[in-house]
């Protein structure tokens, strides 16, 4: 009997140990909710752009040649009819040499052919010879003057083209690019310097395509310049019509509202008064409560009548500081787990975390009594004797 009742109970705790164990229960865990609502957008569309002048001019030569000397500096102001660089002129030299010369060859000519004229003329008068013969005389008379006039026709062009061995500035203003050196050979027209005009500037800034069409000509303008305090105003004075080839954005010019203008190529940050959203009623989440669930952002809904949480797809639209803006997947009063969203699973169960407070300590009692305060009333509670 006790033999049989031994293997029984071997048996069962053999079975027992093959069994498998009951998994363990997922713990409940402590979570951040807040409750969906709406709140103002306060983000505006900012650029950054750069302060230019608005007439800048790229200088060249009108003839070819080598340039000898590059007076002009790159940052150096400039006065009107200041030269800024030469050409080799030998060769324009003697050019206007050559039609100086013609132009004599054909005064000699011309005077002539007056002088000729004026004997036939004469003849005429007397008879002497016919009528046909002083025509022959006049054209021929008006023929060397009109190659006289051409010769100093020619005599001008050369003049001139010898001045043009000189590049003189045209405004005052400021060199901002120096795009050839001395020793090299340019053509007519090729770009040598470029010159920024005194006079008001613009602060230049590119939008992408989707905006441009709500920036017209006119719109206010804000302009916060980076290395000083303050804000300037402005207006939008052109919006370019066709987009930048490389950059495939648009070009707008912002003439500045004021008498001291930024430097130079100094960095601003603009910001066009209506192209924002700034004060629209919108959904907005800290980017600690979404996640990735696929190709598509979800955060995690609290259903409070289980205590569990689902997975609920949103749609963003933009961002408003560190916040996400919410286009579409939630409604004003749903609770929305804020952190800890990586560690949960649907339909798990949760509990709202509650943060604890801080008890102030509370000092002991003071039982001590102050040893000279005993000493000084001991004789006085002394019995009389």
């Amino acid at each position: 009997m006790h033999k049989t009742a031994f293997v029984l109970i071997s048996s069962a705790l053999i079975l027992a140990a093959c069994s498998k164990p009951a998994p363990p229960e997922e713990p409940v865990r402590a979570v951040k909710v807040m409750t969906v609502g709406t709140d103002s957008f306060t983000a505006n569309y900012e650029f950054a752009g750069e302060v230019k002048a608005q007439v800048e001019s790229r200088l060249g030569f009108r003839v070819g040649g080598k340039i000898i000397r590059r007076q002009a500096e790159l940052g150096q102001q400039v006065k009107a009819g200041q030269v800024l660089a030469q050409l080799d002129p030998q060769d324009y030299k003697l050019a206007a040499d050559a039609a100086r010369a013609q132009v004599a060859a054909a005064s000699t000519n011309r005077d002539l052919a007056a002088a000729d004229y004026k004997r036939y003329k004469e003849l005429k008068d007397q008879n002497f010879i016919s009528g046909a013969e002083l025509e022959r005389r006049d054209t021929t008379l008006k023929a060397a003057q009109a190659q006289l006039e051409q010769a100093q026709a020619q005599l001008a062009v050369q003049g001139n083209q010898a001045n043009y061995a000189s590049l003189v500035a045209d405004v005052s203003g400021v060199v901002t690019a120096v795009e050839a050196e001395a020793g090299q050979v340019v053509t007519a027209g090729t770009p040598v310097l470029r010159i920024a005009a005194d006079g008001p500037r613009d602060v230049v800034f590119s939008v992408p395509e989707d905006k441009v069409a709500a920036i017209k000509v006119g719109t206010p303008v804000k302009v916060r310049v980076w290395s000083q305090a303050g804000e300037l105003t402005g207006r939008v004075r052109e919006v370019s019509a066709s987009a930048d080839p490389a950059t495939r954005t648009y070009p707008v010019k912002v003439a500045l509202d004021t008498k001291e203008p930024p430097v130079l190529g100094a960095t601003v940050y603009v910001q066009p008064q209506g192209l924002g959203a700034a004060g629209v009623q919108v959904i907005k989440l800290p980017t600690s409560a979404l996640r990735q669930d696929g190709k598509a952002s979800a955060v995690w809904v609290l259903d409070k009548a289980s205590m569990t949480v689902k997975s609920q797809t949103i749609q963003i639209a933009t961002a408003d500081g560190n916040e996400a803006v919410v286009a579409a997947g939630l409604q004003p009063g749903m609770l929305v787990v804020s952190a800890g969203v990586h560690v949960l699973s649907p339909g798990q169960k949760v509990t709202i975390y509650q943060p604890k407070v801080a008890v102030a300590p509370v000092p002991p009692a003071q039982t001590a009594i102050n040893p000279i305060a005993s000493a000084a009333a001991a004789p006085a509670a002394a019995p009389a004797k």
